[in-house]
């Protein structure tokens, strides 16, 4: 029994940062501790370890303060997110049965693609509106539809105790079509004041960053650009009769929420803390400063290959949503870009259903709050956001910031990055630039639709740059499909013949990282048998049918057999390209590059630059042995 109580006494001693970074160097090699700070998109500098040090004052309780810590006291526990699943469908009956299906499954708000097909009648729309929205609030960007959307809700019984929102965001539209109409604008303007009267409970003024987070933007960009969007609405509304009060509980915030997990959650807390800052500005009261915020796991940041790791990154993305503390999600099917099954659609939709009912989240309340590096994040961002901010106001606000065409190259500079890291796989994407599956069957991408102009309205539109739809992987999947392409002409996969000088244990490294370089294009790598002589090596490249080969082994055997090698086979093959696997040492590089080496492919090389090439070739020598 002492032993015991000896044990339950126990406790660790006290370490200082200094100790802790002596014990951390020591294991680093010469290394610093500081050597493991990396740099965000952001321009945020991550430290290894975050202490007390690094913590600000933090509210006590959520539900107050600046409203980092949620919108409400207890959280999810009395405000239960809502799954918002946004339902896909080819026809209004086919919609009117699945909302039906998906509540009976988990579904907690009436949420669907809005698509043209719905507009045919006004009937259609009226039947699907009324089917349960008195049971449930409604999760709707209605995009260009909004008028009719809040027109046939109007028609329906009881249309005052509509809930959730209909809303669409002008500005954003005018972003993803590269068109400005004031006509348009002016008509959402009268959509929400006769919407104010008629369904008082509805939200109809959203602030949509999807758009921008598509295009590339980073976590800051879109920070600021929410806030620019809401102080422009801000503004315009109250030019009206609205008051600001009314005008607070007609607004809510959507974003998209990306792979870097702890960057995602402090974002959407860095949002609640910029828009009290704002609206404390406006001397708006307390209960109306609360940001209300409908998120949706990232296009951006999925894949058409290897599609069912898409359900890692949504679970990822959902999980930093709901800690984030937002109040609709929805969460997308993996083949979303392929086109969405009902299956997939299930599988979303549990994702949400699983977090609340097995993750418990609906249970705690705020579980990020107090975390160091989270609120450190959360005060890095906001600060920075803010900075963002007030540059696109110092340029005559959010609509001039687009006409400038500011905002798109602001935004088009960190994508280059993004694209970059992808390129040279510093930023890895399974299944894509990493671990490609060579044997999985190619789907067709689906093209994003392109909507219409604002009909009727040429007469007001205003130009300008449109903000690019993109997703990191397409570099990659574009190369794929070449390399299909390729494949049904050729009747053959693309190859690159790998020499393997030396013994196994000499060359297996830099094969096994070939044969992965490689696959993210498509490209299959053939290995030789062991080369042990130019004999070797020569009956290897005259069997193989393929214009491209790279040179395999140890650096030792590297320098005794690869140069005599290479002159040789360079001589009898001229029209033959050559790579070697590895990056020799400066002073040797030349001697390669005289003897025939075209390139050296190693951890820094830039994948995409490399594997396009390669195609490239492929696809002029298939082309001039077509017309011979």
């Amino acid at each position: 029994m002492g032993s015991l109580e000896k044990i339950k006494n126990q406790s660790f001693a006290l370490k200082t940062i200094q100790e802790w970074k002596e014990k951390a160097e020591a294991s680093l090699k010469g290394k610093t501790v500081e050597s493991l700070q990396t740099t965000t998109y952001e321009n945020i500098v991550l430290k290894p370890l975050y202490s007390r040090q690094d913590q600000q004052s933090v509210p006590e309780y959520p539900g107050g303060s600046d409203f980092r810590r949620g919108v409400y006291p207890l959280g999810y526990m009395k405000n239960e997110w809502k799954a918002a699943q946004r339902i896909s469908y080819q026809t209004p009956e086919e919609l009117q049965k699945k909302l039906h299906k998906s509540f009976e499954k988990g579904q907690s708000a009436i949420s669907f693609d809005v698509k043209t097909v719905l507009f045919e009648t006004e009937e259609n729309l009226k039947n699907i509106l009324a089917e349960s929205y008195y049971q449930y609030p409604f999760a709707i960007n209605a995009k260009e539809f909004q008028t009719v959307f809040l027109a046939v809700a109007a028609q329906l019984d009881k249309h005052e105790q509509i809930s959730g929102y209909i809303a669409a965001d002008p500005i954003a539209l005018f972003a993803e079509k590269g068109l400005i109409s004031e006509e348009f604008f002016n008509k959402w303007v009268k959509n929400i004041q006769l919407s104010n009267e008629k369904s008082p409970n509805l939200r109809t003024v959203l602030i949509d960053t999807v758009p921008y987070h598509n295009g590339g933007a980073n976590a800051v960009q879109e920070l600021g650009i929410a806030i620019a969007e809401g102080v422009y609405y801000l503004e315009k509304l109250q030019e009206t009769d609205m008051e600001l009060e009314e005008v607070l509980a007609k607004m809510i915030f959507q974003f998209s929420i990306g792979s870097n997990y702890f960057m995602e959650i402090a974002k959407l807390r860095a949002a609640r803390v910029l828009w009290n800052r704002i609206t404390e500005l406006y001397g708006a009261k307390d209960e109306v400063r609360g940001m209300m915020i409908a998120a949706e796991t990232s296009s951006f940041t999925k894949t058409v290959h290897d599609p069912h790791v898409n359900l890692l990154r949504a679970g990822n993305e959902a999980f930093a949503a709901v800690i984030g503390g937002i109040q609709y999600l929805h969460v997308s099917s993996f083949d979303e870009h392929t086109g969405t099954t009902p299956f997939s659609e299930r599988i979303a939709r549990n994702i949400q259903l699983l977090l609340k009912e097995e993750a418990h989240l609906k249970k705690v309340i705020d579980p990020a709050g107090g975390s160091w590096y989270v609120e450190d994040l959360t005060n890095q961002l906001a600060e920075k956001a803010w900075g963002f901010f007030q540059k696109i106001e110092a340029n005559g606000g959010i609509l001039e910031v687009l006409k400038s065409n500011w905002l798109q190259q602001e935004i088009a500079a960190v994508y280059q990055k993004k694209n970059m890291d992808i390129q040279t796989r510093k930023h890895s994407i399974v299944g894509t630039n990493v671990y490609a599956n060579l044997a999985e069957n190619v789907p067709n991408k689906l093209l994003l639709e392109k909507r219409a102009h604002f009909a009727g309205e040429e007469n007001s539109l205003i130009k300008m740059e449109a903000i690019s739809i993109r997703r990191l992987a397409e570099p990659f999947e574009e190369l794929r499909s070449k390399a299909k392409y390729l494949e049904e002409k050729l009747d053959n996969m693309p190859a690159v013949g790998m020499i393997c000088l030396g013994d196994l244990k000499q060359y297996k490294a830099r094969l096994d990282f070939m044969k992965g370089f490689l696959a993210a294009g498509g490209i299959k790598a053939i290995e030789s048998k062991p080369i042990l002589s130019i004999v070797d090596a020569r009956q290897f490249v005259s069997q193989l049918p393929s214009i491209h080969y790279c040179f395999c082994g140890s650096n030792d055997q590297l320098e005794m057999m690869g140069h005599e090698i290479l002159t040789i086979l360079k001589s009898e093959f001229p029209e033959r390209y050559f790579y070697l696997a590895g990056l020799p040492e400066k002073e040797k590089q030349d001697q390669w590059i005289d003897q025939g080496i075209k390139q050296f492919i190693h951890m820094k090389s830039n994948c995409y630059e490399t594997l396009s090439t390669i195609l490239n070739e492929l696809e002029v020598n298939t082309i001039e042995e077509t017309k011979a």
